[in-house]
């Protein structure tokens, strides 16, 4: 008997409802381009653990300092919070396809560097952070223009099973690649883990050079750097889906963090704990993972809404935070650290799907590298948090907290964001006219005033609904909104919108949705008289 999808994952095609095999965890494997792409983004992710694992070993032959070996982590981090909007901007206004290339291009250039400085002797240890940060730049730069891309490839409805897929590509790649690197470094040396990356990064930037898709130039050009980040920037703001999404992936990430910044010290403390032991617990998260991708998500997506799967995945993880808080030997904290791998992919593969259904196309990139953001600072914060607690307490103690609040922490969080299960229809539209004019400003604010004849009965409904009006055109890219009210005419309002400049005030015709439409309607739908409501353009002479 076929499962109904959940009732808040809209855009599912009615023909594919009742096909399993559209819906099954690798369909969107079906598309070549899919296919190639998921394995370069595979190839990347073991590059990404081959490179920390050799770049950490390398440190602590030229440096028997904490700190320094601490800071490798940080270096590689890094570059996620000072360019994850940048980068987020620019696939969002570049080529995504050349802008891929490129990124493995610098990875591989980066990795032949740190070769070539260990080959001639000249490696420091002030050096190999900077070149760890530096390609950490390029990790930074890669995610959000795969995140874009993933949604151009494969059906709406195969988009969760893409996702998971990647989860995969993530979960294997943590398994894969330090075990490659840790058997060259013994074998050979540091410096063949970084030929090899550097191979595996310019044949992954070759295989994307096979990818012939045709980028469409906007006929307005490209959008200024430091104009598109505010955009992406207000876009989320005012975006309340998305900022719930926000909320709670950094709600999840800060609490179920403390299980592996805590890891080494747990696996330590088991009976006859050491680095095979701490090995076994990361293959066993990485295993669970793969396992509910593989087996269990796309049926626990037919049967239940995201919201449940959200508070089921932190329920989970907070279970098996417990256990392995307590775990007596490794028997028993291998399973649970598998369990805590599968409710790790089932939450975060969720509320990614959330985030992407509510970006459209012209933004994603930006609002998923502020995901990412949202995932590494939480992360950043709650090991710092976690470790404090554990070094003031205790290990277990530490993880108990972490397990119990986080608990109380999405349960509260479900029962305050009670809209999220409202999804607005993103369908691009071309539905309004775009305006034109005999001698378009070159410079200079633009300000469009649209006068409205409304029943003053009814003003309170109609500000409300204003409100939600100046959410779209601010998430649109509008510099400012304003409602105003005729003082001596109570049913005349006046709605105010600052454009950047002409070119902005026509890219956001370029960004009206099915959502926007509908709302223009329903605002329509108050206005009295036989005419529509007035229009008027005006530009700020400086």
């Amino acid at each position: 008997m076929p499962h109904s999808p959940p009732p808040d994952l809209p855009g599912v095609p009615a023909a594919s409802r009742h096909d399993p095999a559209s819906l099954s965890a690798w369909a969107p494997l079906r598309s070549p381009v899919f296919r190639m792409l998921w394995g370069t983004w595979m190839a990347a992710n073991i590059c990404m653990w081959m490179n920390d694992v050799a770049a950490a070993w390398l440190m602590t032959s030229l440096t028997t300092s904490p700190i320094w070996v601490a800071l490798v982590q940080s270096a590689s981090t890094l570059p996620v919070f000072l360019l994850g909007l940048p980068s987020g901007a620019l696939a969002d206004i570049l080529d995504r396809r050349r802008y891929f290339i490129i990124t493995q291009f610098w990875v591989a250039a980066v990795a032949l560097v740190l070769c070539l400085t260990i080959v001639m002797g000249a490696m420091t240890a002030p050096l190999l952070l900077a070149l760890t940060f530096a390609n950490g730049v390029g990790l930074a730069m890669r995610w959000p223009v795969f995140s874009a891309i993933v949604p151009e490839l494969v059906p709406r409805a195969q988009l969760p099973a893409a996702l998971a897929l990647n989860g995969i590509a993530m979960n294997a790649s943590r398994i894969i690649g330090p075990l490659v690197a840790g058997a060259l470094i013994a074998g050979a040396g540091s410096e063949y883990v970084f030929i090899l990356n550097a191979v595996i990064s310019l044949v992954s930037g070759f295989v994307i050079m096979r990818w012939r898709r045709e980028h469409v130039p906007s006929p307005l050009g490209r959008e200024r750097l430091i104009s598109a980040m505010r955009v992406g920037v207000q876009f989320v703001r005012q975006s309340a889906r998305l900022r719930a999404v926000l909320l709670r992936v950094a709600l999840f990430f800060f609490h179920s963090t403390a299980l592996l910044a805590l890891l080494p010290l747990v696996a330590r403390g088991l009976h006859g704990g050491g680095a095979g032991t701490f090995t076994l617990l990361l293959a066993s998260m990485g295993s669970g993972a793969i396992f509910v991708v593989a087996f269990l998500l796309p049926r626990l997506r037919r049967t239940l809404s995201r919201d449940a799967m959200v508070l089921g995945g932190m329920g989970l993880q907070s279970a098996a935070t417990a256990i392995i808080a307590f775990a007596p030997n490794a028997y028993v904290a291998a399973p649970a650290m598998f369990l805590a791998g599968a409710a790790w992919i089932t939450t975060a593969n969720t509320l990614s799907v959330s985030a992407q259904l509510a970006l459209p196309d012209w933004v994603r990139a930006r609002g998923m590298s502020m995901f990412q953001m949202a995932i590494m600072g939480a992360s950043a914060l709650g090991a710092a948090v976690w470790g404090q607690i554990a070094t003031v307490t205790s290990v277990p103690t530490s993880m108990l907290i972490a397990a119990s609040t986080a608990m109380v922490a999405m349960g509260a969080t479900q029962l305050l964001l009670r809209d999220r299960s409202i999804e607005e229809d993103l369908t691009p539209s071309r539905e309004f006219k775009v305006p034109s004019a005999e001698a378009p400003p070159l410079t200079g604010q633009v300000r469009t005033l649209i006068e409205y004849r409304i029943d003053p009965a009814r003003a309170l409904e109609f500000r409300t609904l204003m409100q939600e009006s100046r959410r779209s055109r601010l998430r649109q890219g509008a510099l400012a909104w304003e409602l105003l009210r005729d003082i001596s005419d109570p049913g005349r309002y006046v709605e105010q919108i600052t454009d950047e400049s002409w070119t902005e005030h026509l890219r956001r015709f370029d960004r009206v949705t099915a959502g926007d439409v509908a709302l223009r309607d329903r605002k329509l739908a108050f206005h009295r008289g036989e005419t529509p409501p007035v229009v008027t353009r005006l530009v700020l002479e400086s």
